[in-house]
């Protein structure tokens, strides 16, 4: 399976320094090291996803739907918290051009609280898809101190094409209008690139 680069990063210097603690101190003294080692290649995991063909939305990240809601009349939400057992490679909900990739430093609550996607840290993205816009956050939350971003303003997606990712523990929010029809329900399980969130209605369907 394939491991995000930062992972085997992090698993080499835990590795490292506990093969040093049992060398030079205590065989036993390395043993945690090397569990979160493990524990670091399993976080960083960053399987192969099978994308639907369909004009849909998927969802922008691995976790649970902890919110759905109507922002304005115009304006849907949904949020998505990621536990730390969760992939957490982001991808894009939709095919488009990004036009605008907006960071906004901000505070670490807890992820899965309401009050995360305004006060928290955050890397916004808002994709022109086919006239539909769409955007999407990647918010830091408690553990989470650290977003990657792999793309930049005017970059074409395609849907499901990894973005970035958040580390440890996090949540993403989805934004979008009257284009599409909601799929997704609260309490839901979801894939990125696989489930999907919502459809795009036929009459506005540019892609």
């Amino acid at each position: 399976m394939r491991i995000v680069r930062d992972g085997i990063y992090y698993a080499c210097g835990l590795t490292l320094f506990g093969l040093l603690l049992s060398n030079f101190f205590n065989p036993w003294l390395g043993i945690p090291f090397y569990l979160l080692a493990l524990f670091c290649l399993y976080f960083f995991r960053d399987p192969e996803r099978r994308v639907p063909s369909a004009d849909v939305m998927v969802a922008p990240a691995d976790g649970k739907v902890v919110s759905i809601r109507q922002i304005s009349t115009d304006r849907t939400r949904i949020s998505i918290f990621l536990n730390i057992f969760n992939v957490h490679v982001n991808r894009s909900p939709v095919p488009g051009t990004i036009t605008a990739i907006d960071y906004r430093r901000g505070a670490f609550k807890i992820a899965s609280l309401e009050g995360a996607s305004a006060q928290n840290e955050q890397n916004v993205f808002t994709v022109d898809s086919g006239g539909a816009e769409v955007i999407f956050s990647q918010i830091a939350g408690f553990v989470a101190r650290r977003i990657v971003c792999y793309k930049q303003p005017g970059d074409a997606v395609e849907r499901g094409e990894r973005i970035g990712l958040i580390k440890f523990g996090s949540r993403m929010d989805i934004f979008f209008g009257p284009d599409w029809s909601l799929a997704a329900q609260t309490g839901q399980k979801v894939q990125a690139g696989v489930s999907v969130l919502a459809t795009r209605n036929t009459r506005n369907s540019a892609l």
